[in-house]
């Protein structure tokens, strides 16, 4: 019987290595190179790779894998700094299947179900090989859920989230924001809504547009030299920043490989000053930059886990890449040393008045109380519990922005879904981690690089 043509390109897209011909290429061969560069020698010598380990294989045949599936889900590869040639198979096979999208999405189920089971039927005298395997199956396994959601199956949003992110949500009553609510309305009195009244204050303190890249230049040069004082970066980082706009987040960093990032910043809204390190911190040191960096360097080059040359947005190191991002900034900036820097650095740089720092530093400390209820009302959007306009509705209570702002978070909700719980759950698991210990910055260097989900760091804090 012939098999049909889609599943020749993908049996010639995952082939395996005992399917190829017999390899003259060992990873032994030129140890000085790193994974990805013998890989790339070898096919440029026309000349088929033999991994060490059937792990690695399997950790080469789901990098194939995700970014066959990301030809059809454009957000689930977040950064990728692997062999090129993988990537533009995948958009090749993609192309060639693209007259068969339902047999394609069965061929990918298919694969992934493949997947879990080889991993599943892995045995190992090494606990860190062990470890490693379990890891890729949370991450395989985390790519089975999100297939779902993209093959149109109903997946609840606990379900998402714990099957992608490895944590159980806790609900939230909502009622338990009311009193944090009704001391913003003292902090800020006036006329309009809480709301209203926040946005206005805030966007008082908006930098000006000819002020911007000055203004975000000097935030991220101090992060970095605070990140620097504690950890050894790679000689050759850097990162490109650019301001974009019609984006349904405020900042992303798309990491480029070989220690590079291309940092962006939407300047949709007004981007208010105490964004500039929040941003700062958040999408470069010590955060999103500095993690890469370090995935990079560590887990690729250093131990040759060619997994980790593909980061999956949807996958369960969700919440210690936004967690270790917004932690990043109170590691960075202990105490009052931020609203400080703002005050005495940031606001006369931006020609703004000083003497506003403290409300603003006090109003943050108050929405920040707020951050997990937006959780819930993404929970009971996405589970169709709310239609869009009272989703928009209570956003905007929780959120406390203007109307378009939080239409601006709702889109956000509507393209990364459950995402949502990353920033303020995993942050909650990153501190809890980090403050665990007598060296912050030594534990939090460790969640950038062991590589930890969720799951490990609360067990780890629960055996203390």
């Amino acid at each position: 019987m012939r098999a049909p043509a889609i599943a020749l390109a993908m049996m010639g897209l995952m082939a395996c290595s005992q399917d190829a011909p017999e390899p003259s290429h060992t990873e032994s061969d030129a140890p000085a190179m790193t994974i990805v560069e013998r890989i790339e020698a070898a096919e440029a010598a026309g000349e088929s790779f033999e991994f060490a380990s059937q792990l690695d294989q399997i950790a080469a045949e789901y990098v194939r894998l995700a970014l066959l599936f990301g030809t059809i889900d454009p957000n689930y590869v977040d950064a990728y700094h692997g062999p090129a040639s993988w990537r533009q198979a995948a958009v090749a096979a993609s192309t060639e299947l693209e007259d068969a999208p339902q047999e394609r999405l069965f061929v990918i189920g298919a694969e992934i179900d493949r997947l879990i089971q080889a991993i599943d039927d892995l045995e190992f005298d090494d606990d860190a090989e062990a470890f490693r395997a379990v890891q890729l199956l949370k991450t395989v396994r985390a790519l089975a859920v999100r297939f779902n959601v993209v093959a149109g199956k109903p997946v609840s949003f606990d379900e998402e989230v714990a099957g992608i992110y490895d944590v159980a949500p806790p609900s939230y009553d909502l009622s338990q924001y009311d009193t944090v609510l009704a001391e913003i309305d003292a902090l800020l009195p006036g006329e309009g809504s809480t709301a209203e009244r926040v946005d206005a204050f805030r966007n008082s303190l908006a930098i000006p547009s000819d002020k911007l890249q000055a203004v975000f230049d000097r935030a991220i040069a101090e992060c970095r030299a605070r990140t620097a004082a504690h950890f050894a970066l790679p000689e050759a980082e850097h990162f490109r920043m650019e301001f974009v706009n019609d984006k349904p987040w405020s900042g992303y960093n798309y990491y480029q490989g070989g220690f590079e990032s291309l940092i962006q910043i939407n300047t949709d809204f007004p981007i208010i000053i105490d964004r500039a390190v929040d941003l700062g911190c958040h999408e470069g040191y010590p955060g999103h930059h500095v993690w890469n960096l370090f995935i990079e360097e560590e887990l690729v080059n250093t131990r040759g886990w060619i997994e980790y040359t593909l980061n999956p947005l949807f996958g369960p190191f969700g919440p210690m890449a936004e967690g270790s991002g917004n932690y990043g900034i109170k590691l960075a900036f202990p105490g009052d040393e931020k609203i400080n820097f703002e005050r005495e650095v940031l606001f006369p740089m931006a020609g703004l008045d000083p003497a506003l720092a403290d409300k603003l530093d006090a109003l943050n400390a108050l929405t920040g109380k707020l951050s997990h209820a937006t959780n819930e009302v993404s929970r009971r959007y996405l589970d169709g519990e709310l239609g869009r306009e009272d989703a928009a509705v209570m956003m905007q209570k929780y959120y406390l922005a203007s109307a378009e702002k939080s239409a601006q978070r709702l889109r956000f909700v509507d393209a990364y879904r459950a995402y949502v719980i990353n920033y303020n759950i995993g942050q909650d698991i990153v501190r809890a981690y980090v403050e665990a210990g007598d060296d912050p910055w030594a534990r939090f260097r460790r969640i950038l690089t062991a590589p930890l989900t969720a799951s490990d760091i609360q067990e780890d804090v629960a055996a203390r």
